[in-house]
């Protein structure tokens, strides 16, 4: 099998993971070799589902001896299988990044042989690459659940960002759907990488040019609608892990039906994209606006209100603590008005110093009005000519968030992620090996 064969095989087999991110990473090749990473510099460049394009996300091999339901690459499944060499896929990196056609690498794998020796495969890649060829881009890699703790020191030493999936909500889900995994295995790498890099701090603080270890941080990703475990349970171990493990981003992947099984949503069923989408905005009033998961969701209210972001379902469900002043709220409270973001937020208390603000003054500093109106006023004043009721915010907080998005998805049909190969244009073998080799 020559390597656009493998690559076509195994770029495809890496679109269900869905954890790019920016790089987080400032790192500068110095004039000696090649490339270099900015904390920003990846996530410029998008499918149209969001997905960011500018990584060559690829599995090292797409063989694997485990036997996860949910999982296309799983033991049992009659697929087309292919494998690197740890020399082709730093070569393809080289080459691709030579050609701008990427500014870094996302690898994964299959679990072959054993984690260890998938583990030894993915560094040797890495170690061709960065001692090698030099390259000072950008290298998200995958901790593999299992392997031992030396290799993934090593592993941590050659990456940017590294990152252990914790697939599934539960160990009820995993014991089902994964026999060959634990909750154990899967946290215990998180633990080992936790605790890495707390260590390398201190290093780095008494010594200028200790290695640096994975300076991007970790990440996981759960997948959503696979299981039936609740928003609560995803939103409080999401909370969790940020807390025990210290992770920069939990990513959720709505479930895309992949084959018949009986334990599995049927083929027929829509990923959930709407409750990945309400799950990633909650996500983000867990890190950026002070929320806790037991304020957005409860034992007695498990999923989130399809129709209203979670933002606004808390604030409908607590107006007693609104309308709240923009001229004297804290900014705290600031934040927890649907219409007010961070950046407005701040702009708020750096505007109200020189003058009392008035409606006028919160459009030009980024407040959404059409939102925030019903929950905010300004010096003890609200909009003239509006009329608050609960049933009126209710049904404009609905038509203008939920059924706005809900439509476009139902219209969009779902997603897929962009490819590396367009199927209406015709390529032939030679076409692309000129490209892999840099020729013009």
């Amino acid at each position: 099998m020559d390597v656009f064969e493998k690559l076509k095989i195994l770029t495809g087999a890496a679109k269900y993971d869905v954890a790019c991110t920016s790089s987080g990473v400032d790192r500068s090749s110095g004039g000696v070799g090649v490339g270099n990473s900015t904390a920003c510099g990846i996530c410029h460049s998008f499918s149209a589902d969001g997905r960011c394009i500018s990584l060559l996300k690829i599995l090292m091999t797409n063989y694997c001896i485990y036997n996860c339901s949910y999982c296309v690459n799983r033991r049992t499944n009659d697929i087309q299988r292919a494998a690197f060499t740890p020399r082709e896929l730093a070569d393809l990196t080289m080459n691709f990044y030579k050609r701008n056609y990427i500014e870094g690498l996302f690898l994964s794998s299959g679990i072959i042989r054993n984690p260890d020796y998938t583990c030894e495969q993915i560094i040797a890649t890495l170690e061709i690459l960065r001692n090698e060829y030099g390259f000072k881009g950008y290298i998200h890699a995958k901790a593999i659940p299992g392997a031992s703790a030396e290799l993934l020191h090593k592993l941590g030493v050659l990456a940017d960002r590294m990152s252990v999936n914790i697939e599934l909500p539960s160990q009820k889900s995993l014991q089902l759907l994964a026999p060959d995994k634990s909750k154990e295995n899967i946290l215990a790498p998180m633990g080992v990488i936790r605790d890495k890099i707390r260590e390398n701090t201190t290093d780095l603080v008494r010594y200028n040019h200790a290695p640096k270890f994975a300076p991007a941080g970790q990440s996981t990703q759960m997948i959503v609608g696979a299981t039936p475990d609740t928003d609560y349970q995803i939103l409080n171990l999401t909370e969790s892990l940020y807390n025990k493990y210290k992770l920069k981003r939990v990513f959720f992947s709505a479930y895309m039906p992949i084959g018949d099984n009986p334990l599995l949503p049927s083929k027929d069923t829509k990923p959930p994209l709407l409750r990945e989408h309400r799950l990633y905005q909650a996500d983000w009033l867990l890190r950026f606006y002070g929320f806790k998961a037991s304020e957005l969701l409860d034992e007695k209210h498990q999923n989130f209100n399809p129709l209203v972001d979670p933002k606004c379902s808390w604030a409908l469900s607590h107006l007693d603590q609104f309308p709240v002043d923009v001229n004297t709220a804290e900014y705290e409270t600031l934040l927890r008005v649907p219409g007010i973001g961070v950046n407005s937020a701040r702009r708020i208390i750096i505007a109200r110093r020189s003058c009392l603000l008035r409606f006028e003054h919160l459009k030009k500093l980024g407040v959404v009005l059409k939102r925030a109106q019903y929950f905010i006023t300004c010096s003890g004043k609200i909009t003239e000519g509006l009329k608050i009721t609960e049933d009126i915010i209710i049904r404009n907080m609905i038509t203008q968030s939920g059924m706005r998005f809900a439509d476009e998805l139902i219209q969009s049909g779902g997603y897929s992620q962009l490819s590396l190969f367009n199927d209406n244009t015709k390529v032939t073998a030679g076409d692309v090996m000129k490209c892999l080799s840099g020729q013009m």
